[in-house]
């Protein structure tokens, strides 16, 4: 079976170039890559800034990604924002991992699993939304977190897992420092998705391991999405390996 992954920092629905808040336009550039899974950041709850929608439920009745999770990792005077996954077959076991690091901003993982119906059979993909920190050493303890927790360290090497999101890796270092040596490989060669008008660099990365192959991944660069949002989308087509 074939499914189609993005992942997605929408900036709380604010143009990353005219900084003016249009949901409709996030909407537009998911329904164009007709995604079975969205992993988004910066999905904003009742927010004066975005007019105090409950972007979350807008965007997944907008997408038909109607299965939704949705994690509050920052709060502010009016609302929160926060990490939220959306899909077109139930989540199930969802989990919010802490990646505060110290005194710096909030930060937070949203785990589910994906249970599709193939032929016969249910698959089961885990996924993990992660935001990460802005220094290095922030990054790298988050992500030794992530995976020592137990929803994802009790995993069997084979069980399909995908971690993904927005990692802040200017350098693209986590790769080599943390996710490869535990059997991840990452989707597509590093893929610039920020700033969105003008890539420069590949913020947004999605690693994956177990009976998972990836079969093509690319960045979103319609006129739309460099507009949408500072980022833009990372789209990742994948298969499973093992009937």
């Amino acid at each position: 079976m074939h499914f189609r992954l993005i992942s997605y920092n929408i900036h709380k629905g604010i143009g990353g170039v005219d900084r003016r808040y249009d949901l409709g336009r996030i909407i537009e550039t998911i329904n164009f890559y007709r995604p079975d899974i969205a992993l988004l950041q910066e999905v904003d709850a009742g927010v004066p800034r975005s007019r105090h929608h409950q972007q979350v439920e807008i965007l997944a009745e907008a997408t038909g990604l109607t299965c939704f999770a949705f994690q509050r990792t920052v709060s502010l005077r009016v609302g929160h924002y926060g990490n939220a996954i959306l899909s077109r077959f139930p989540l199930h076991d969802t989990a919010e991992i802490d990646l505060t690091f110290g005194p710096k901003k909030p930060r937070g993982a949203l785990v589910a699993r994906w249970r599709v119906p193939v032929g016969e059979h249910t698959k089961t993909l885990v996924l993990a939304n992660v935001h990460l920190g802005l220094s290095g050493v922030e990054r790298m303890v988050q992500l030794r977190r992530l995976l020592g927790a137990s929803c994802l360290a009790s995993l069997r090497a084979r069980s399909p897992l995908v971690v993904a999101g927005d990692y802040n890796d200017v350098w693209s270092s986590l790769g080599r420092r943390v996710m490869f040596g535990c059997g991840f490989q990452a989707a597509g060669a590093t893929i610039r998705t920020f700033p969105a008008s003008m890539p420069l660099r590949p913020l947004d990365r999605v690693f994956y391991r177990g009976d998972l192959r990836a079969v093509g991944a690319f960045a979103g660069h319609t006129q739309l999405a460099r507009r949408a949002s500072d980022h833009l989308p990372l789209v990742v087509d994948f298969e499973f390996t093992r009937k």
